[in-house]
């Protein structure tokens, strides 16, 4: 390999490690001073104007979440307590295609959840898929600049993407599930959402479980071929956004199962595979769904623009019930989804409409532009205070999470089965199945490198190798895997 020049900071200060975020041990949460990951989120959050860095092309729409099932064992949230319905806002989008790109791509779907609940906003910011390409923030900016344009040409580029999926073995699972038939949904009606991160459910008593949220399609899974896809794109560009804007104009209300998977605490290590780890699924063997309510869609935007354009979900916005887990990329999205918002909306995007909490809301922030609120008690502007202002309260605390290990930068493919779970969803697949992603494949690696070919290639041998000799059958290459070393 010839002599390439060292990483460096924006500051020019040498980086000895872009792979892995700085933990509190391998299973810790990540560090705030982690400068590292925070410039390079940050200057993500930065780099396009207006419109939103991913997921800019989207639908929403407005609801009602009904709890049907008491889980009260498992969480105080009160949104989440037998027979409550609490109003829902759901935004739908593709993630790598501009505001003007069809909606009938080949690409993951973004599935962001908004609970007004009367403790607070609580969302769950997820995806049409369980898992994700990558398991730590500080990759995310690498993964996103190859579903973008390159800068040269100005045209999406199949080789970086492929060399990207294929130089970080983690998002096997996640590409095979995006070149299956699920990468191209009919509709936002027709696919399940999922909060793809591990989170946390704290009860009354002050006991912490992790849970996995799951929203399953009442309409049904359907999907489209590429070259079906193709003669809808060919004859309307938004079919996503009419189907979904119909629909609930007709009185034809879209509705999801909503299910949990729940992992006692204590469970974390009995497993092969780390709870916290967004490439990764829970079986169902290990921890069945358990479906506690429905959620329903049942009224459109009055104003595009107001309410779903500047819409600003976060996964930081939690409530008591509902916490956080060590999962590195959804520690790594509580600060770039809200920083990202306070960047493209503006620092009192929270004061619009659709942002706004429903239940009373107090804080000290003070100022900015586009400031809408005023102070009550122009005396209390500051904190603590002798003039009434607000103050914390220590029943909503969270339960402390024990932590351990060392400070440092830990390599997250040490010692990691990255290829169970993708060949287990291969032979899970019919052979129809199998023959869409082996075509898909082929469509979706035109004009790639042959070297960037063969190295995913071996990937796939890894999961099954019925997975790599379809896949290159369908490539026209003759492809022995002996003749790849292991890395």
């Amino acid at each position: 390999m010839k002599d390439r020049p060292t990483l460096t900071t924006s500051s020019g200060a040498p980086i000895a490690d872009n792979q892995n975020s700085m933990t509190a041990g391998p299973f810790g949460p990540v560090l705030m001073q982690d400068f590292h990951l925070l410039e390079k989120l940050a200057h993500q959050n930065r780099e396009r104007i207006p419109e939103r860095t991913v997921h800019a092309k989207g639908s929403g729409a407005y609801g009602t979440l009904t709890i049907t099932k008491d889980i009260s064992r498992y969480t105080k949230a009160s949104a989440l307590q037998l027979g409550k319905k609490t109003e829902a806002f759901l935004r739908l989008s593709t993630v790598a295609g501009e505001r003007g790109a069809a909606d009938a791509e080949r690409d993951v779907r973004g599935f962001a959840l908004r609970f007004y609940t009367d403790e607070g906003n609580w969302d769950i910011v997820g995806n049409n898929t369980p898992v994700f390409f990558i398991r730590d923030g500080l990759k995310f900016p690498d993964f996103i600049h190859t579903q973008k344009r390159h800068p040269r040409t100005n045209l999406r580029s199949a080789t970086a993407m492929w060399d990207f999926w294929s130089l970080s073995p983690e998002s096997l699972h996640q590409v095979t599930i995006l070149m299956s038939d699920r990468g191209l949904p009919q509709s936002y009606r027709h696919l399940n959402g999922y909060g793809s991160h591990t989170y946390s459910f704290i009860n009354a008593e002050g006991e912490r479980h992790w849970v996995k949220f799951h929203f399953k399609t009442m309409q049904g899974i359907r999907n489209w071929t590429n070259a079906e896809a193709a003669e809808k794109v060919a004859q309307d560009r938004e079919t996503h956004q009419r189907d979904l804007y119909e629909s609930i104009e007709r009185g034809d209300f879209p509705r999801w199962r909503f299910c949990v998977q729940v992992m006692p605490e204590s469970d974390v290590g009995k497993h092969w595979y780390n709870p916290f780890d967004l490439t990764k699924v829970w079986p169902h063997k290990d921890y069945p769904l358990i479906e506690i309510g429905v959620l329903e869609l049942n009224r459109n935007p009055e104003n595009y623009f107001a309410e779903v354009e500047q819409a600003a979900l976060s996964p930081a916005n939690i409530v008591p019930g509902i916490g956080h887990s060590p999962d590195k990329m959804l520690q790594a999205r509580i600060y770039s989804y809200a920083d990202a918002h306070r960047y493209r909306v503006g620092i009192n995007a929270d004061q619009l409409p659709v942002n706004k909490p429903r239940c009373p809301m107090h804080t000290y922030h003070a100022d900015g532009a586009m400031r809408l609120a005023t102070n009550p008690n122009p005396d209390a502007y500051y904190e603590p205070n002798s003039f009434g202002g607000p103050v914390e309260n220590a029943s909503v605390k969270e339960p402390p999470l024990k932590l351990s290990g060392n400070a440092d930068r830990y390599n997250h493919r040490d010692g990691n089965d990255d290829y169970r779970q993708t060949g287990d969803l291969f032979r899970l697949m019919t052979n129809v199945q199998r023959e869409q992603l082996f075509g898909n494949i082929k469509a979706a690696m035109e004009g790639v490198p042959l070297e960037i070919i063969e190295r995913q290639l071996q990937h796939f041998f890894r999961a099954d190798p019925a997975y790599c000799a379809g896949a290159a059958k369908a490539l026209g290459i003759d492809f022995r895997p002996q003749m790849v070393a292991a890395e």
